[in-house]
């Protein structure tokens, strides 16, 4: 659908009959024929998005077999070079794209990604005999999640054992017969684990663990989503303040720079995976070099620092304003852009680590619930670009009150911005030691898979499960 939508919205910018007629630069009104076919195209495409987008990178990830040692560590670069592509698919279309649909014509900027897709959908389609397809072994894997919530509740007054082995679980011949894949048992959570006294198995009680694990962990790293939406908002507001010349004809786009995120992110990304990863992974036996949450960990203290930095650039820039007496809003502040530089770099290599939220929900999901963890990384980044726009809108609000100086008004160089950065950092800050406290008491997925290949997965699990982290426990 999403390959459909695109070659309904080339042909509604490029076909007469589909768009307003213009004469020397003056276009008539657009029909309502004109509208319903251009918009039914964009909502082609947003229906397609939301098919692909969210199962592209599971299924790339299902072709990895995570019982295969070598296997599993080119499954760790997956995650890294396919946010790499994203990027820079991103990055051209910034760069590229937009100029020639604002200086060659929109039919042929909307042309090119169209016969891309149209590639990508017959290589899709060559590939398809070679690549791996998961079954699912259950019809209703929510089901489960369900049955162990109201079981725990049912079987809330007995007594648990002391010996974790005695709960319910079905032998070792059911799961090699299905398939599935055992989960093992983890202190987290105990409270479910009465769901196994007799109804539940443990399997089923630890999937259930792992789905609550990872709303905590979400939870955790909406703020950072804040952060991650400044790139569109304020930082471009604070841009359009300061001196833009490059030479003397040429005036940057305040928008433009947060192609400096794009740009530090593709550079450290090789350096992250052939690097970084080899050399903590000789240092600590893990195959991903360091564990899904302490990559976190440093990717939310580096967006603390953006904020640390982006406060000392606004404290420069309001000195001077007032070393020069500037008021009004259009006043231009002499002081260049690239002041800003820093905090778009810092937030772009911050990025590189931030990028394993991703990873980590695909790797903690229930064996037949993986497509779950993109749905929590995506929305994710919805919900820190809502709560971006509600911080803003309720901050500026609140300290305008009484006719004081907004933190944040339409006017920057007469507001208090500074102020605001150091809101950020408090948020930041009380959010980075909350993360920290989660990653320390989660518990990593720890399965295995029954009969002939369970020797690999112990084998696997020995290298990695020996490591304690002071960010998250031995990963497994």
């Amino acid at each position: 659908m999403l390959t459909w939508g695109m070659v309904l919205l080339t042909l509604a910018v490029s076909l007469p009959s589909f768009k307003p007629k213009c004469i020397d630069g003056v276009c008539n009104k657009a029909t309502s024929s004109q509208i319903a076919f251009f918009y039914s195209s964009l909502y082609i495409i947003a229906i397609g998005a939301g098919g692909t987008k969210p199962n592209i990178s599971t299924f790339g990830a299902d072709q990895f077999d995570d019982f295969n040692v070598r296997e599993k560590e080119l499954k760790v670069s997956f995650f890294n070079w396919w946010m790499f592509s994203s990027f820079l698919g991103a990055l051209v279309a910034t760069l590229g794209l937009v100029y020639i649909q604002e200086n060659v014509g929109w039919g042929l900027g909307y042309g090119i990604p169209t016969t891309g897709l149209l590639l990508s959908l017959v290589i899709f389609y060559i590939g398809t005999p070679n690549y791996r397809h998961k079954v699912r072994k259950s019809k209703n894997p929510t089901k489960g999640l369900v049955q162990v919530l109201v079981a725990a509740f049912a079987n809330r007054r007995m007594e648990l054992p002391s010996d974790p082995s005695e709960l319910h679980e079905l032998d070792s011949q059911h799961y090699i017969v299905t398939g599935k894949r055992r989960v093992l048992h983890t202190p987290a959570f105990r409270f479910l684990d009465k769901a196994a006294l007799k109804d539940c198995t443990v399997t089923q009680v630890e999937e259930t663990k792992l789905v609550l694990g990872m709303i905590i962990v979400w939870l955790v790293t909406l703020v950072p989503g804040i952060m991650g939406a400044q790139v569109n908002t304020l930082f471009v507001k604070q841009g359009t303040t300061m001196d833009r010349k490059l030479a003397s004809r040429f005036q940057i786009p305040s928008a433009s720079l947060g192609s400096f995120v794009t740009l530090s992110m593709l550079l450290v990304v090789p350096l992250y995976d052939r690097c970084l990863v080899p050399f903590m992974r000789r240092k600590s036996g893990n195959p991903r070099g360091i564990t899904l949450l302490q990559r976190l960990g440093i990717g939310f203290g580096l967006q603390l620092l953006v904020t640390v930095v982006g406060y000392i650039v606004e404290l420069k820039r309001m000195h001077v304003i007032r070393e020069n007496g500037i008021v009004g809003g259009k006043e231009t502040v002499p002081m260049s852009i690239f002041w800003l530089m820093p905090q778009y770099v810092l937030l772009g290599i911050g990025d590189v680590f931030t990028i394993g939220i991703l990873e980590f929900f695909y790797d903690q999901s229930p064996q037949e619930m993986q497509s779950l963890g993109t749905t929590f990384f995506t929305s994710g980044i919805g919900v820190g670009n809502f709560l971006n726009s509600f911080l803003v809108t309720m901050v500026d609000k609140i300290s305008s009150r009484g006719g004081r100086k907004s933190w944040i008004g339409n006017n920057l160089n007469d507001s208090h911005l500074d102020y605001y950065y150091g809101f950020l950092m408090v948020i930041t800050t009380i959010n980075l030691a909350a993360f920290i406290w989660v990653s320390c008491k989660y518990n990593y997925k720890n399965e295995i898979r029954e009969g002939v290949e369970e020797k690999v997965a112990s084998v696997e699990m020995s290298g990695k499960a020996l490591e304690i982290s002071p960010i998250g426990r031995a990963q497994a």
